[in-house]
């Protein structure tokens, strides 16, 4: 289903919601795991995958070597490197940022040079940390504008070893590196200098390559990965918490119920934590079977909160959506690196909150949201960022008439985000 393009208006919706909502796959989980598969010796059979922007960037680049068969949400792998070239000769990444990072990391272990690029956004991204590491460990990595793309890797003399990479820099640098690291012939030592953010994210990279049969260790402020080459698996996706995130605030601000099926079996990932955000906000929520369930009263009813999200960034967008709704002050911590995602994720979003009518205040490590808004109609600007179109659109939910400058944005990770969240937001054209 593709990602509805230009503006997005969506109809005030008061009252309780009792909705269904299927999230799709992690693409986080999808990436890793795409990638694991790929440096394994054989074929590996992998379900579930996500059908977003991030996802489509790297299987194109996949079936552009044969590397990749299959249809709908099931392929087949075929990895090692005796079937050919691992990467084309030039991948177009468009604006996914992790597989930018992680194919420019496989680009090093690839038989001949690859050009990577992507569209302006992504070009302007920070990947300096990445391009350094590479190239202490035998890389060739040419670029005209040093830390961004476009850039040109090659494998020189890539034996693996030490190299130290900044804690506090995108986690997705630090995956690059690790999963790469089972096919150097001296393994990889990660040494990490400061505090690691995002810690879940390394945890479910070491957790995916371990199913793939590598040998990963996480000791206090070093990863260290054995040069153990990875097995042919069989896996499956599981749904997304960082998706089901919105349905599930959307029912808080909302009230009533709302189901997510299957998200009860997952259990690799961090954005896990917005169940526990949720009780905390005072939301009911249990488990049906293979089902999360959460039920709520509404806006009126959420609990404020000072909370460290630093390990769960991704959730910051719809939780501060809700949080302003509420009766009290809240504060979000910990989270000043999410400025260099896909947009300034804590400004842009202070921003068009204030736009709003919300109270928020951003400093310089989250927001601080005064609670008790009475939002009113607005167009919001997407900042082409998916995460941010997705928690703006929740603040129809309060009873107000919202439009997206760019419904296509959600294309990212959730290309059907509009109709799969029907049972709760209202498109304009739907309404009664």
């Amino acid at each position: 289903m593709n990602a509805v393009r230009g503006v997005v208006s969506l109809a005030g919706r008061s009252g309780p919601v009792d909705a269904s909502v299927e999230v799709p796959g992690s693409k986080s989980l999808a990436n890793r795991a795409l990638v694991c598969a790929l440096l394994a010796d054989g074929q590996s059979t992998l379900t579930g995958l996500p059908d977003g922007d991030d996802v489509a960037v790297m299987l194109a680049a996949l079936r552009s070597v044969d590397r990749i068969a299959g249809i709908g949400t099931d392929f087949v792998v075929t990895g090692g490197s005796g079937h050919g070239p691992l990467l084309p000769a030039s991948v177009d990444c468009g604006l996914a940022g992790t597989t930018s990072r992680f194919l420019t990391a496989v680009a090093s272990v690839n038989t001949s040079p690859v050009r990577l690029d992507g569209g302006g956004p992504l070009r302007g991204r920070p990947m300096g940390e990445l391009h350094e590491a590479l190239g202490v460990l035998g890389a060739r990595v040419e670029t005209a504008h040093p830390g961004h793309l476009p850039v040109t890797v090659s494998p020189g003399t890539m034996r693996g070893g030490r190299v130290r990479v900044r804690g506090d820099a995108s986690s997705q640098f630090i995956s690059a590196l690790m999963l790469i690291a089972p096919v150097l012939p001296e393994g990889l030592v990660i040494e990490l200098v400061g505090a690691l953010v995002s810690r879940p994210y390394v945890e479910m990279t070491a957790a995916v390559m371990m199913t793939f049969g590598a040998d990963v260790r996480i000791e206090g402020t070093e990863i260290v990965v054995a040069p153990r080459p990875y097995l042919p698996t069989k896996y499956r996706i599981e749904p997304d918490f960082s998706s089901a995130a919105f349905p599930l605030v959307g029912a808080m601000i909302a009230g009533g119920r709302v189901r997510i099926p299957g998200l009860a079996l997952a259990r690799l990932q961090g954005d896990a934590r917005i169940l526990v955000l949720l009780r905390d906000m005072g939301a009911v929520v249990g488990v049906d079977g293979d089902d999360v369930v959460t039920v709520t009263e509404g806006a009126a009813s959420i609990t404020p909160v000072d909370v460290d999200m630093a390990d769960c960034s991704d959730l910051v967008p719809a939780v501060a959506v809700a949080l302003g709704l509420g009766a009290g002050s809240s504060r979000i911590r910990g989270i000043g690196f999410i400025r260099a995602k896909e947009s300034n994720r804590i400004d842009d979003l202070a921003g068009e909150l204030a736009r709003a009518g919300y109270e928020v205040r951003s400093e310089a490590d989250g927001l601080v949201l005064g609670g008790a808004a009475r939002p009113r109609s607005s167009r919001f600007k997407t900042h082409e960022d998916h995460r941010l179109a997705m928690a703006l659109s929740l603040v129809s939910l309060a009873g107000v008439d919202v439009s997206l400058d760019d419904g296509s944005v959600v294309g990212k990770s959730w290309p059907s985000f509009f109709m799969d969240m029907s049972g709760i937001l209202r498109l304009e054209n739907e309404r009664k």
